[in-house]
C-alpha cells in the first residue's frame, strides 16, 4: 500500500502532517508523492478563515481528478465544523478531526481494513522540509481569544509542550543534519506560563535551544505585549537566534484593537520597536494585518496606515476581515462594505510595496551569510536564505548566479548588488 499526503495551513499543521507520516511509515505504508501512484491519500486542512475552508474544497477536487485512491480528511476542518466539510468535501471518504489523534492508527487501520496503526508521538516525525531546515512545535491551542480568531475553539486552550521532550526533539533534528531551526506555536512568548511558578520559559529554553549548535534559531508567533527585554537582550547576544521578529500586530489603531480584543496599545508597540531599534539595530520585521475588521473607521484605517510609515516593515501580509461563526466578532455590528474593504486592503499593500523597495534598497552593497535553498531553473538563478528572509515561502527571496554548482543546503556568504520591490540580488562572494 501506498500513500500521499497533502498538507495546506500553516508551519503547526505541517507539523501534524509529518507526524502522520511517521505514523504510516511506521506501520509499514509506502510514502509516495506521487498522487498516481498512491491507495490512500490524506488532506491536512486549515479552516482558520473561510478562503482556507475553499481552499481545501479545491484542492479535494483536484486530487480526485488525478487519482481514485481512498481520501481521508484530517485537521483544522473537520474539527471546526464536521457538518460544514462533509458538504464542502464531498469526495472524502474519512474524515478525522483532531479530537479524534489520540486514536488517529485506531481509526486510519480500520478505515483500511489493516491492523492498528501506531500512535501519533509528537517526537517521531517523517521530516517533509529540505533536510537542512525543520520547524519545532513547541506548544498547542491559545488562550488569547482574539474577537476575530477561531483558533481557540478548534485547536483549544494554550498548553506547552514538556520542557525535556521539545529539547530532546531539537537534539534529535541537530543529529539528522538539521540546520535552520524555526521555533513556533500560537503564541510563543506565553510558552511555560501555564506550566504554574517555577518553570521552564521561553527564554529558558531558548538558552537551551542557543547553544545546541544550530547554525540558525528563528522565532514566529510573538505576540507584541509579551515580548520582554529579557528576550530581547538574549536574541541580540545570541550565538544563533536570528534577528528576525515576526509579530503579528493586526491594526495599529486603540479603539479598533479594543474591538478585536487584543491586550496591545499603539503605544505598547511603538514602545516594542524602540527597545527592539535599541537591543537589535539590523533586525528585521514582519507583521500581519487584518483590514475590515467590524467597526472599523477611516479613522482607524489611517492609523494603521501612518504606523507602518513608522515603523517600516520589511514583511508585511494583509488579510481581509473573515466572519468565523463562534467567534465574538460574528454577530458584531459595523460590517464594513465588501468595496471599502478591497480598497482599504489596496491602501495597505500598496504603502508595503513601497516601504519594502526601500528596505530592499537599503540592503545593496551589504553582506549577507545564509544556506543556499535551491536552483530556479526559470530564473537560472539560485535562490538563497539569510536572516532576513524566512522559510516558509511567504517573505521575498534573495537570488544569486554562480557559474559553479552550490549545492543546496551549504551555507555561503554574498553580497547585496540590487535591491528590487520585494526580492534582493547578490554577488557570490569567496569562500574563505
Amino acid at each position: 500500500m501506498k500513500a500521499a499526503l497533502v498538507s495546506l495551513g500553516c508551519a503547526k499543521n505541517l507539523v501534524d502532517s509529518e507526524i502522520v507520516l511517521s505514523v504510516l511509515e511506521r506501520g509499514g505504508i509506502s510514502l509516495t508523492s506521487d498522487l498516481k501512484e498512491a491507495d490512500l491519500v490524506i488532506l491536512n486542512t486549515c479552516a482558520f478563515i473561510k478562503p482556507a475552508r475553499e481552499e481545501a474544497a479545491r484542492e479535494i477536487k483536484g486530487i480526485r481528478k488525478k487519482t481514485k485512491a481512498r481520501i481521508a480528511v484530517m485537521g483544522c476542518f473537520p474539527e471546526k465544523d464536521l457538518e460544514e466539510c462533509r458538504s464542502m468535501l464531498p469526495e472524502a471518504d474519512l474524515l478525522i478531526p483532531i479530537h479524534d489523534y489520540p486514536r488517529f492508527g485506531k481509526i486510519l487501520g480500520d478505515f483500511l481494513g489493516i491492523s492498528e496503526l501506531p500512535a501519533m508521538e509528537p517526537t517521531k516525525r517523517v521530516l517533509s522540509t529540505p533536510p537542512w531546515s525543520a520547524w519545532l512545535r513547541i506548544s498547542e491551542g491559545c488562550d488569547n481569544h482574539c474577537a476575530f480568531c477561531a483558533i481557540p475553539k478548534i485547536r483549544g486552550p494554550f498548553r506547552s509542550r514538556p520542557y525535556e521532550e521539545i529539547l530532546a526533539e531539537a537534539r534529535s533534528l541537530k543529529e539528522q543534519g538539521v540546520l535552520e531551526l524555526s521555533v513556533v506555536s500560537q503564541d510563543t512568548c506565553r510558552y511555560g506560563k501555564d506550566l504554574g511558578e517555577g518553570a521552564k520559559t521561553l527564554v529558558d529554553l531558548l538558552r537551551e535551544l542557543d547553544g545546541m549548535g544550530f547554525y540558525s534559531i528563528r522565532l514566529f508567533y510573538l505576540y507584541p505585549a509579551e515580548v520582554t527585554d529579557e528576550l530581547l537582550d538574549l536574541i541580540a547576544g545570541s550565538k544563533s537566534i536570528a534577528h528576525y521578529l515576526d509579530l503579528p500586530i493586526q491594526c495599529a489603531s486603540d479603539p479598533l484593537l479594543r474591538r478585536m480584543n487584543r491586550r496591545d496599545t499603539v503605544e505598547g508597540m511603538r514602545d516594542l520597536f524602540r527597545r527592539i531599534q535599541e537591543k537589535i539595530p539590523d533586525a528585521v520585521y514582519r507583521t500581519t494585518l487584518i483590514t475590515g475588521f467590524p467597526g472599523e473607521t477611516e479613522e482607524d484605517h489611517r492609523s494603521t496606515l501612518e504606523f507602518m510609515k513608522e515603523i517600516r516593515f520589511h514583511h508585511l501580509g494583509c488579510f481581509r476581515f473573515s466572519p468565523e461563526e463562534g467567534t465574538p466578532a460574528y454577530k458584531m455590528d459595523g460590517e464594513v462594505p465588501e468595496d471599502v474593504v478591497r480598497a482599504r486592503e489596496r491602501d495597505i499593500m500598496g504603502l508595503q510595496l513601497q516601504i519594502a523597495a526601500e528596505r530592499c534598497r537599503e540592503m545593496v552593497d551589504k553582506d549577507l551569510e545564509g544556506i543556499v535553498t535551491g536552483y530556479d531553473a526559470h530564473r537560472h538563478q539560485y535562490t538563497f536564505r539569510s536572516y532576513w528572509n524566512a522559510p516558509d515561502e511567504i517573505d521575498a527571496n534573495i537570488y544569486f548566479s554562480s557559474p559553479i554548482t552550490v549545492p543546496s543546503g551549504s551555507i555561503r556568504k554574498l553580497k547585496v548588488t540590487n535591491g528590487f520591490v520585494r526580492d534582493l540580488a547578490g554577488q557570490l562572494l569567496p569562500e574563505e
